[in-house]
Protein backbone atom coordinates (compact mmCIF):
# COMPACT_ATOMS: atom_id res chain seq x y z
CA UNK A 1 0.00 0.00 0.00
CA UNK A 2 1.21 3.51 -0.81
CA UNK A 3 2.72 5.33 2.16
CA UNK A 4 2.83 9.16 1.96
CA UNK A 5 5.30 9.50 4.85
CA UNK A 6 8.79 10.83 4.06
CA UNK A 7 11.28 8.20 2.96
CA UNK A 8 14.97 8.29 2.18
CA UNK A 9 15.53 7.22 -1.40
CA UNK A 10 18.84 9.06 -1.79
CA UNK A 11 21.50 7.08 -3.59
CA UNK A 12 22.07 5.00 -6.69
CA UNK A 13 19.76 2.07 -7.38
CA UNK A 14 19.84 -0.84 -9.79
CA UNK A 15 16.52 -1.56 -11.48
CA UNK A 16 15.25 -5.05 -12.34
CA UNK A 17 12.11 -5.89 -14.28
CA UNK A 18 9.66 -8.06 -12.32
CA UNK A 19 6.65 -8.23 -14.64
CA UNK A 20 4.54 -6.48 -17.25
CA UNK A 21 5.39 -4.50 -20.36
CA UNK A 22 8.75 -3.21 -19.17
CA UNK A 23 11.77 -4.00 -21.33
CA UNK A 24 14.77 -5.92 -19.96
CA UNK A 25 16.48 -3.51 -17.58
CA UNK A 26 20.10 -4.68 -17.52
CA UNK A 27 22.26 -1.68 -16.68
CA UNK A 28 19.34 0.61 -15.77
CA UNK A 29 20.01 2.82 -12.75
CA UNK A 30 18.06 5.40 -10.78
CA UNK A 31 20.04 8.20 -9.13
CA UNK A 32 18.10 10.05 -6.45
CA UNK A 33 19.16 13.11 -4.47
CA UNK A 34 16.51 14.66 -2.24
CA UNK A 35 13.46 15.76 -4.17
CA UNK A 36 14.67 14.80 -7.66
CA UNK A 37 16.43 12.12 -9.62
CA UNK A 38 17.06 10.51 -12.96
CA UNK A 39 16.55 7.09 -14.50
CA UNK A 40 19.55 6.22 -16.69
CA UNK A 41 19.19 3.61 -19.42
CA UNK A 42 22.17 3.75 -21.77
CA UNK A 43 22.11 7.23 -23.36
CA UNK A 44 18.50 7.88 -22.23
CA UNK A 45 17.97 10.18 -19.22
CA UNK A 46 14.49 10.41 -17.70
CA UNK A 47 14.31 13.11 -15.01
CA UNK A 48 11.74 12.91 -12.22
CA UNK A 49 10.58 14.60 -9.02
CA UNK A 50 10.25 12.62 -5.78
CA UNK A 51 6.92 13.07 -3.98
CA UNK A 52 6.83 10.76 -0.96
CA UNK A 53 6.92 7.25 -2.43
CA UNK A 54 6.20 8.47 -5.97
CA UNK A 55 8.63 9.25 -8.78
CA UNK A 56 6.83 11.70 -11.11
CA UNK A 57 8.57 12.02 -14.46
CA UNK A 58 9.14 15.38 -16.16
CA UNK A 59 8.60 16.35 -19.80
CA UNK A 60 8.67 14.69 -22.24
CA UNK A 61 7.67 11.76 -19.99
CA UNK A 62 4.78 13.54 -18.22
CA UNK A 63 2.14 11.00 -17.18
CA UNK A 64 4.67 8.37 -16.11
CA UNK A 65 4.68 7.77 -12.35
CA UNK A 66 6.50 5.05 -10.41
CA UNK A 67 4.81 4.10 -7.13
CA UNK A 68 7.26 2.56 -4.63
CA UNK A 69 6.71 0.22 -1.70
CA UNK A 70 9.40 -0.75 0.79
CA UNK A 71 10.42 -4.40 0.58
CA UNK A 72 12.99 -6.44 2.46
CA UNK A 73 16.09 -4.27 1.90
CA UNK A 74 14.79 -3.06 -1.47
CA UNK A 75 11.94 -1.14 -3.06
CA UNK A 76 9.22 -2.66 -5.21
CA UNK A 77 7.80 -0.39 -7.90
CA UNK A 78 4.69 -0.14 -10.04
CA UNK A 79 5.27 1.71 -13.31
CA UNK A 80 2.17 3.60 -14.44
CA UNK A 81 1.19 5.77 -17.39
CA UNK A 82 -1.70 8.18 -16.77
CA UNK A 83 -2.80 6.04 -13.83
CA UNK A 84 -2.67 2.64 -15.56
CA UNK A 85 -0.10 0.12 -14.38
CA UNK A 86 2.00 -1.38 -17.15
CA UNK A 87 4.80 -3.09 -15.23
CA UNK A 88 6.51 -3.88 -11.96
CA UNK A 89 10.16 -3.56 -11.03
CA UNK A 90 12.56 -3.93 -8.10
CA UNK A 91 15.16 -1.37 -6.96
CA UNK A 92 18.24 -2.31 -4.95
CA UNK A 93 20.66 0.24 -3.55
CA UNK A 94 24.17 0.21 -5.01
CA UNK A 95 26.49 0.10 -2.02
CA UNK A 96 29.62 2.23 -2.02
CA UNK A 97 32.81 0.16 -1.94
Amino acid sequence: MWNPSPVNLDGVWTVERVSGALPPMAGVRKRIDGSSGVTVAGPLRMWFDVRGNELRYRAPFVGLVDFLEAGDGEWLGRATCFGREFGRFRMRRVLAT
